[in-house]
Parts: C-alpha cells; sequence; structure tokens
C-alpha cells in the first residue's frame, strides 16, 4: 500500500515491539522495493529498525541488502539502519581495530 501511495521509504517497526527488525521482513520489504523499481523505474528506500544491535548483525542486513537489490541500494539513501544501540557497538569495533584490543562498554554512551 505504501509503494502504491507514493512512498519514499519502507520502514519496519520502531524496535519498541518484540520482534522488531528481522532478515525475514526485510527480505520481503527489499524484494518489494526491488520489484516496484522493476516495474516502475522508481526506487524506494528501506529502513530497517529495531533489533539491529551489533557489527555482525549490520554486516547481515548489509549482505541482505546487496543480495536482494544490489549496488544500488547501498548507500544511506536508499537503505538506512534505525538502531541507536548498533552504534556502540560499532564503535567498540572501530576501537579495537585501532588499538588492537577491545574497550569497555562502559567507555561509550548508553543510549
Amino acid at each position: 500500500i505504501a509503494l502504491l501511495a507514493g512512498g519514499d521509504f519502507l520502514k519496519t517497526s520502531t524496535g519498541k515491539v518484540t520482534p522488531a527488525s528481522t532478515l525475514p521482513v526485510v527480505l520481503l520489504m527489499l524484494e518489494a522495493a526491488r520489484d516496484h523499481y522493476l516495474e516502475t523505474g522508481r526506487i524506494v528506500g528501506v529502513k530497517a529498525a529495531g533489533g539491529i544491535r551489533t557489527s555482525k548483525d549490520a554486516l547481515r542486513y548489509l549482505v541482505l541488502v546487496n543480495e536482494t537489490c544490489g549496488d544500488l541500494w547501498m548507500t544511506p539513501q536508499w537503505f538506512r539502519f534505525g538502531a541507536s544501540s548498533l552504534l556502540n557497538d560499532v564503535l567498540l569495533q572501530l576501537e579495537k581495530d585501532r588499538t588492537g584490543r577491545y574497550q569497555r562498554p562502559v567507555d561509550f554512551s548508553a543510549d
């Protein structure tokens, strides 16, 4: 309905319900966005929100995007994460890469 009504983005729940974003649900949304593009030539974005807490989770979603929709969707313009808790894990991973050791999670923001 959102696509037919001219929506610019498809989005999962806000993460306030369980389960929030899941790979099967995002796959369905990506397939709908891709099929809509193939039928109309109009790109719509997809935002996976809630339940994506680790860098490994994020990588799984990025692989799903690339395998389903291709390079065109591999930009913040067309695929986004709505996962505030993901940021801390990304920061931990970047710091581990920079220093060779993990930091304490309390060294980063709590929200």
